[in-house]
């Protein structure tokens, strides 16, 4: 061999070092900081654990859709399940999974129900209370019609004397008006109008000036309609000047102006007496939780830390007997190779490890499972290249052309069953509810990740052993023949 090939095959020789050494450090690297954030609960990137993992609450509620056309039910329902996110999220719940079922089959009538999970919160009055804190928004208009209906049936005789009241009152419009006397009217009569919270784009406080009619700096909260609301408002408007228009927060009267004109601004002022907190926490309630239905609590359920830890305890025990159990039975099948396999599943598991936490994933117990079950998968393509390496070192090929040789032809069976490994998850994660989503999210990420250990952290490591051939005699070749040539 001339000094030129020597120094060719020793550039090819450092080079396959150095990118050997390069996969091991980062993987040494990512080790030591799903390590760090393991171990520190103020960490940037911690993992994010799942309601049966971590313990905390499941509520159940049921939405009012009675009044609400059923082709808009869907979407109705969709903005709900944003609107409560938002408003969990604001309280500091950390990874709340809210969901929407219906369940019309079993029942007459369709009932669609809201499922809150709240890792964390074992408090049930506490988790209870964050949701419900959450205000339904609506205007309705005083109805003449349904007051008369009530005296014909013998309803309240204040409520003649309660509407002369209020007809004799002058008042403003409904963005710049006095209120009228609120406990005078409290059992009016009002209709729904169809504008909701659903419609509502932003609310904020303000304070009234000394021209507008009420007294100097009173708190108000100046709420803002999206376009739909705005043009929903100003037909409402243009249709009942002279009426009175109620605002209701959760089915409390707040004030009940008189629209004295159309309204076209897409604006309405809100004034209750308020103080300037209590308007202040108004406005934030409604600018990030105006619900565009009523809910009701149907159940409530706890899942203790306790039960979680040992859910998590279990979880990890059965990955780590995994990882162990898998490494020694390809070490003593394919020895040399076999322990290559090993550090790369370990590798494997490092790189799951960290999309986890920089994801993040929201761990589950179905998760887990998802995740031991992927570690066979891991080592599944080595397999395959480690049978081809084998027929290509009998026919003669050297180490590294055998390696290089198994690779390419175990390829397009490494593609074709991952490829249907990680259809079956996108099936899974498209139609299965959450539980079976958690399962199929890992399942999917552990296909990924292992076809990627497979091709590029074993490869690497193989291809930095010593060059040996089948007649050679050495102790390295023996102990390399004797994992592949078995």
């Amino acid at each position: 061999m001339s000094n030129s090939d020597k120094q060719s095959e020793g550039s090819v020789t450092f080079l396959r070092w150095f990118r050997g050494l390069i996969v091991i450090a980062i993987v040494i690297w990512l080790a030591n900081l799903v390590y760090q954030n393991a171990i520190n609960p103020e960490a940037e990137h911690p993992f994010k654990l799942g309601l049966d993992l971590a313990g905390g609450s499941h509520l159940v509620y049921v939405a009012d859709t009675s009044k609400v056309d059923p082709l808009e039910v869907t979407e109705l329902m969709s903005a709900l399940r944003d609107v409560i996110e938002r408003r969990v999220n604001i309280f500091g719940v950390s990874e709340p999974i809210v969901q929407v079922e219906s369940s019309s089959f079993v029942s007459d009538e369709p009932t669609n129900r809201l499922v809150v999970e709240l890792p964390g919160v074992t408090d049930v009055s506490q988790a209870v209370a964050e949701i419900g804190r959450t205000p339904l928004l609506e205007f309705k208009l005083y109805s003449e019609e349904l007051a008369q209906q009530q005296v014909a049936l013998g309803g309240l005789e204040s409520i003649s004397a309660a509407t002369s009241t209020t007809t004799e009152t002058e008042l403003a419009t409904s963005t710049e008006s006095d209120e009228i006397n609120i406990a005078a009217i409290a059992n009016l009569p009002f209709e729904d109008t169809g504008l909701t919270g659903r419609y509502l784009e932003t609310a904020s406080l303000e304070f009234a000036g000394s021209n507008s009619g009420r007294l100097a700096n009173e708190p108000l909260v100046n709420v803002r309609f999206t376009k739909e609301g705005a043009d929903l408002f100003a037909e409402i408007t243009r249709a009942n000047v002279g009426e009175q228009l109620g605002i209701f927060l959760d089915g409390e009267l707040l004030s009940a102006p008189v629209i004295n004109e159309a309204i076209t601004g897409g604006t309405a002022i809100i004034s209750g007496g308020f103080t300037a907190e209590e308007a202040r926490e108004l406005a934030r309630n409604l600018s990030f939780g105006a619900l565009p239905v009523a809910i009701e609590l149907q159940s409530t359920q706890t899942v203790g830390a306790t039960l979680g830890a040992e859910v998590l305890d279990k979880g990890v025990k059965a990955g780590s007997f995994g990882v162990v159990l898998i490494i020694i039975f390809m070490t003593l099948w394919y020895r040399l190779p076999g322990l290559v396999a090993g550090v790369a599943l370990l590798s494997y598991v490092t790189i799951m490890l960290s999309l986890f936490q920089l994801i993040p994933v929201t761990l589950t117990a179905a998760g887990l499972a998802g995740f031991v079950l992927s570690l066979g998968m891991a080592v599944d393509a080595n397999v395959l290249v480690f049978e081809r390496m084998k027929e290509e070192y009998t026919k003669g090929s050297s180490s590294r052309e055998a390696a290089a040789t198994g690779f390419k032809r175990a390829w397009t069976a490494i593609r074709d069953g991952n490829v249907t490994s990680l259809l079956s998850a996108i099936i899974l994660f498209w139609f299965g509810t959450s539980m079976v989503k958690g399962f199929a999210l890992v399942f999917g990420i552990g296909v990924l990740v292992s076809m990627f250990s497979a091709l590029v952290i074993t490869r690497t490591l193989l291809l930095m052993l010593p060059d040996v051939k089948k007649a050679q005699a050495t102790s390295l070749s023996k102990l390399l023949a004797s994992g592949i040539n078995k």
